[in-house]
């Protein structure tokens, strides 16, 4: 003999729950692995150039996605189990990873947000340091030009722009024209700056949207569990 009533019914609700709860997991593994592996942000952030590397604050957020996603997997499946299993242990234990998860997810929402310009700034600062590179008629290390420019093809070609604003870009095309130089794809003149903003905000935007959808499936499963978990003391049997 089980709970009985309105208890039974939050039982099931619960291991519903979970099972989205396991499922969004693996969502949110599978996109974040898409976000570490995708072509356009991997071609950028893996580019080195004078002994730099490219900024991977972006990447942090990324591997924290990974991480959550996993453990989010491992946490709904105890759930789903706890539920049917009528379990107190580990309806329990259940309740206090949803607990630390939740805390982890809101602080990491919190620095998310103070830094959610961080990334495409420090994109655009390591763009504008090579594109000045690569232009510059003063340096004379010609190895260091060359290298300049094969890295900023790779954000011409990858993002499909050219220059750092409209008046770079209409420079670069003319020195292209003339041979001087050799940096942008034919047939386009978007500036390179609003192509990397675009590029990372979306994809920031992209994990604040998945964090927000757990935060509320979390918090309907820690009143869920609670509840379930009364229920169960309260049961004769128990």
């Amino acid at each position: 003999m089980g709970v009985e009533g309105c208890t039974k019914c939050i039982k099931y609700l619960l291991f519903f729950f979970n099972f989205i709860f396991w499922l969004a997991g693996g969502v949110i593994l599978g996109v974040a692995l898409w976000l570490r592996h995708d072509p356009q942000t991997s071609n950028l952030l893996e580019l080195k150039f004078d002994g730099a590397q490219a900024p991977s604050t972006f990447y942090i957020s990324v591997h924290i996605l990974i991480a959550v996603g996993a453990v989010m997997m491992v946490v709904g499946f105890l759930g789903c189990y706890g539920a049917i299993q009528e379990s107190q242990c580990l309806l329990g234990t259940f309740f206090a990873c949803l607990v630390i998860l939740f805390a982890c997810e809101v602080a990491a929402g919190i620095w998310g947000f103070m830094h959610k310009d961080t990334v495409s700034k420090e994109m655009i600062n390591f763009y504008d340091s090579v594109y000045d590179n690569a232009m510059s008629k003063i340096i004379m290390d010609r190895e260091k030009r060359d290298a300049a420019t094969a890295v900023l093809k790779v954000f011409h070609e990858t993002l499909n722009c050219c220059g750092k604003g409209q008046f770079s870009a209409v420079l670069t095309k003319m020195t292209d024209e003339v041979s001087i130089t050799n940096l942008c794809p034919s047939g386009t003149m978007t500036s390179c700056h609003s192509r990397i903003e675009d590029l990372f905000s979306d994809k920031i935007y992209l994990i604040g949207i998945a964090a927000l959808v757990v935060a509320v499936i979390m918090i309907f499963e820690m009143i869920f569990s609670m509840v379930l978990c009364c229920g169960i003391r309260n049961t004769p049997i128990y």
